[in-house]
């Protein structure tokens, strides 16, 4: 289908041909533990969402559906304070700035200030890839669109039981933490890129495994990465996991992609969740069949398919090229706050010159 192969091209390829920074983007999560072994108190996330804001000039950028503020960015600096999938879980992403050192006097400073505040509570932030408290929290995801659609897509994986082997965990998003890092990759060396760190991330997220896990057959040391290969993401095998062939060339790269699934759109401000499906398919079928939530139940929708839809494809692989012009790596678990950078510092120092990304000293982040 050539139009579906120009829009991706367009939306992954073209971006790469843009001038390359030395930017590296950094997203840190931390899990939010209640000392107490009771669920998180979300009224005191709120209380110090607020005053988080106003300590560092952050703006506030999104609120739930019920007023609550879930995401804000600093105009100045362009970092960021979120709540990921929901309120048990603190995300800190950071803006363009060309000195690791300056990205970690920020953490700190953010870090300290929401410990400080949480104290006297008996709740803190840990750098852990699990929530070592996760069964005495709310399984309740941020009261807005997107998030309750997605703990609803992975809450259906029950009627495809026979698909793959999966967990029985679909609010693994509400516990499990990651440190990510995004790098600038350029178009002639993206297949190299690719291909290195198909064979590299394996490596580094048993390096970095911080999420162990014992309610399996056998303890596992990194289950963050199995509870989304194995959930409904992985249904469709290009959509998780690593690439399980070699790219030779931005083509290859397109229809890499193209056998992707999409399982979302937005319509009328409403996401309409169906069965995951290949982007080849989607965009030749004549309608699709979801459903969507009207703010007390899901009702059945029907809808065309546009080309503008690519922008809802989701892709969780643990090395992704991005919209933006970079490759993505989010294999590896949060790390203990101490170390926090670790995971940037040491995947920086890898991209040397000839594998299409540059060499930094410093973290920048090109945003979510």
């Amino acid at each position: 289908m050539k139009e579906l192969e120009q829009a991706i091209y367009q939306k992954y390829i073209v971006p790469t041909k843009r001038k390359r920074t030395k930017a590296v983007g950094i997203e840190i999560e931390l899990p939010i533990v209640n000392l107490e072994k009771k669920p998180v108190d979300f009224a005191l996330v709120h209380e110090m969402t607020g005053a988080f804001i106003d300590r560092f000039g952050f703006t506030k950028t999104h609120r739930d559906d019920n007023g609550d503020i879930y995401s804000a960015e600093s105009p100045e600096t362009g970092d960021g304070l979120s709540y990921d999938c929901s309120y048990n879980t603190l995300e800190f992403s950071f803006g363009v700035e060309e000195n690791l050192h300056i990205i970690w006097a920020r953490f700190t400073a953010y870090y300290s200030f929401v410990q400080d505040y949480f104290r006297p509570h008996h709740h803190t932030l840990t750098g852990m890839g699990v929530n070592p408290y996760r069964e005495y929290n709310k399984k309740e995801p941020v009261a807005s669109e997107r998030y309750r659609m997605l703990f609803h897509h992975l809450s259906a994986y029950p009627a495809y039981e026979n698909a793959i082997l999966f967990h029985t965990h679909p609010d693994f998003g509400m516990f499990s933490c990651a440190s990510q890092v995004q790098m600038d990759v350029e178009e002639e060396m993206l297949p190299e890129v690719i291909n290195t760190f198909s064979k590299l991330e394996p490596l580094k997220a048993l390096l970095f495994a911080n999420s162990p896990w014992d309610e399996v057959n056998h303890e596992l040391l990194c289950s963050r990465d199995w509870f989304w290969k194995n959930s409904m993401h992985g249904i469709n095998p290009h959509n998780v996991d690593m690439y399980e062939v070699e790219i030779h060339n931005a083509e290859e790269m397109c229809a890499y992609i193209a056998s992707m699934s999409m399982y979302c759109v937005e319509r009328d401000g409403k996401y309409i969740n169906f069965p995951p499906i290949r982007l080849e398919e989607y965009f030749t079928s004549s309608h699709i069949e979801g459903e969507y939530f009207d703010g007390k139940e899901y009702r059945k929708a029907v809808f065309v398919p546009q080309m503008e839809d690519l922008a809802y494809l989701r892709s969780f692989k643990f090395e992704d090229l991005t919209f933006r012009g970079t490759v993505e790596f989010r294999s590896v678990c949060c790390q203990p706050v101490s170390e926090a950078l670790t995971v940037a510092e040491k995947t920086a120092g890898v991209c040397r010159p000839g594998t299409g990304c540059r060499v930094v000293t410093a973290g920048t982040a090109s945003g979510k």
